[in-house]
């Protein structure tokens, strides 16, 4: 599996089955600069969102137009995607749920967070609950993108239930957990194979870094990666 980190907390997977965007956030991303939004969305099959702020749908109507890619939302998300922006290949679901995509499967998972979208004059509307999206694959490791979260003790029970490789982890703090909380969520609750930080040094409200999260989980079994934006992580 092929791991590219595209800024805040976008992800392109490339597997041998699929090629995955998660949170697809360019337009507006300043963590997104200097990469171009075409080769980004290069032979998409799927987007996955994990909830439906603006800073993690972003892209989403545009590219899944473009390519034709399922797009995989919350109930409510996916609703409004296809309402307002005219999608119709959808896939939603909820807390706890599995969808089987072809090649792979996504599990909602809980994540301590909100999620709405806010209009150009200021209105708030909710689109359900935020999640955690939880991958398996058939032939690459199984993979864990938090959403945006706080640590919370049933991230154990994700664990027991689906033991995820791979954890793409929000540390950038003030709208998820910072750093230190985020390798203490990592070292007590899984036992990745590889960890990669994300949510950070998008915008000067959250850490710029990562470098609290790569000491806090200094001597620990897990590897972390931390690629800059554009750069590749194999799995």
């Amino acid at each position: 599996m092929k791991i590219t980190w595209l800024g805040h907390a976008a992800f392109r997977l490339e597997t041998a089955k699929a090629t995955i965007l998660i949170d697809p956030f360019f337009t507006g991303n300043p963590g997104f600069a200097g990469n171009d939004l075409k080769d980004a969305a290069k032979g998409v099959t799927h987007i996955l969102l994990t909830h439906g702020h603006g800073d993690h749908v972003g892209d989403t109507a545009q590219i899944a137009k473009e390519t034709g890619a399922v797009v995989l939302a919350n109930a409510d998300l996916a609703t409004w995607l296809g309402q307002h922006h005219g999608l119709d290949k959808l896939e939603p679901g909820n807390t706890g749920g599995t969808i089987s995509l072809g090649g792979f499967s996504t599990t909602f998972v809980n994540a301590l967070h909100s999620s709405a979208h806010i209009t150009s004059d200021g209105v708030s509307h909710s689109l359900g609950n935020a999640n955690g999206l939880m991958l398996h694959f058939e032939d690459e490791p199984s993979l864990l993108h938090m959403g945006d979260t706080d640590i919370f003790s049933d991230m154990a029970l994700i664990n027991e239930l689906h033991r995820p490789e791979i954890g793409l982890v929000p540390i950038g703090d003030r709208f998820t957990m910072g750093g230190a909380v985020a390798a203490l969520a990592c070292r007590r609750f899984f036992s990745f194979a590889k960890v990669i930080p994300c949510h950070y040094g998008t915008f000067p409200i959250i850490d710029q870094t990562a470098d609290a999260f790569v000491e806090a989980m200094e001597g620990d079994a897990q590897n972390v990666a931390v690629p800059k934006s554009g750069e590749s992580v194999e799995a």
